[in-house]
């Protein structure tokens, strides 16, 4: 196996010496993630598993919206009545439409808007709560269990930093999510009553290019935050969980998400790493009149990367000493993985960008007879020798 090193910084980067500092944030988990490439930029105990109190209604939203019912009207139980504070206020057999409802879950994270909305779409809280549990786990968010929809404290309900970035991540491309987190005001009716909500994310006035998304506070999960933000094309998510209780906490929270967001727009910018057909080298042919192959980058890879990380940043590419003809065009050659510094990121396949035809003894020997035979036959014969 023969092993080539790259420095990319070497060839395409400026280096700057200086190194960015951390964050410095109160909030007990948090984590800063891209959301191009799900590369996480930054963290603080990242993956313990904590409260994470009305962050939950993400996933309440994201199933509700890809379920595709938003005209639908829900008749509301008397369970989804009795949710406690913060709520709209629904009613018994009250009628609404889920779509309004979505408006009242995420603008003011209204608890029995997300029971009512479980109850509709799956039949009962523990039903669609298993459901959330679910599509967590498909997502990559391992360390997360949903028992409420609405984030109230219960059982072994938790998620991580980590985890309600992949979640934040994916529901950023949920058609509608956007929309509905950066809705300002709304109103609408019920069959019983009028309604009108302001969006309590602070975060979309006080933050250039903010766009989500969710508040959260409970006794034991304390003040909590999952932030988006876009700038020059960069998308990043920011999540703050128990930055503090009381109103001190209450603030911080939004301290603690601007200096995360700060810490990736200030000191991350996209690069291109490698390019998809570009070549990245060749490799010698046996038993063939080609003698070598050149092999190339079969993805494009763009990363965000800080000036302290470019100079670590490169690439390892291996492949065998040769290989033996017969080749065809996209045969896969060898990979190349990509590092910053010591960790391993991504790994992509190289593939050969020319055909290279067997060319020995035995190859020319059935071509010979093949060519002879389909003269005097008026059948097609193919001709194979057994290996020498």
């Amino acid at each position: 196996m023969k092993k080539l090193l790259i420095m990319i910084a070497a060839v395409i980067f400026f280096t700057n010496t200086a190194f960015a500092q951390e964050p410095k944030v109160s909030a007990f988990g948090a984590v800063l993630m891209d959301a191009e490439t799900g590369r996480v930029l930054w963290g603080k105990n990242e993956h313990d598993p904590l409260a994470m109190a009305s962050t939950t209604k993400i996933m309440t939203a994201v199933l509700a919206l890809e379920s595709g019912r938003m005209d639908e009207r829900v008749v509301v139980s008397k369970k989804a009545a009795a949710a406690p504070k913060v709520k709209m206020h629904l009613t018994p057999g009250e009628n609404v439409r889920l779509g309004d409802l979505m408006l009242a879950l995420m603008l003011e994270s209204s608890n029995d808007a997300a029971v009512a909305i479980a109850e509709h779409l799956s039949g009962s809280v523990e039903a669609f709560c298993a459901e959330m549990t679910k599509k967590a786990k498909e997502l990559g968010a391992l360390n997360t269990v949903f028992e409420t929809p609405n984030g109230l404290d219960a059982g072994d309900h938790h998620s991580t930093a980590y985890d309600l970035a992949v979640i934040t991540r994916y529901a950023l491309d949920v058609p509608g999510f956007i929309e509905l987190t950066n809705t300002r005001h709304a109103n609408f009716s019920s069959d019983k009553r009028g309604y009108s909500f302001n969006n309590r994310n602070r975060l979309l006035h006080e933050y250039d290019g903010a766009n989500g998304v969710k508040t959260g506070f409970t006794n034991k999960a304390g003040h909590c935050f999952v932030g988006a933000a876009k700038r020059d094309g960069m998308q990043l998510i920011s999540v703050v969980l128990a930055s503090g209780w009381g109103e001190q906490g209450k603030a911080q929270k939004w301290v603690d998400t601007k200096a995360v967001l700060n810490h990736g727009f200030d000191n991350f910018e996209f690069v291109t790493i490698l390019e998809e057909s570009t070549i990245a080298g060749q490799i010698p042919i046996t038993r063939s009149r080609t003698t070598s192959v050149e092999y190339a980058y079969t993805e494009t890879v763009r990363l965000p990367i800080s000036d302290d990380e470019r100079e670590n940043l490169h690439v390892e590419i291996y492949t065998p000493e040769s290989f033996q003809a017969p080749i065809k065009t996209g045969d896969v050659m060898g990979n190349a993985k990509i590092y910053i510094g010591t960790d391993f990121y991504h790994e992509i396949p190289l593939t050969a960008m020319s055909h290279a035809d067997r060319h020995d003894l035995k190859t020319s020997m059935e071509k010979v007879l093949n060519a002879y035979f389909s003269l005097i036959s008026e059948s097609e014969v193919k001709i194979v020798l057994p290996e020498f």
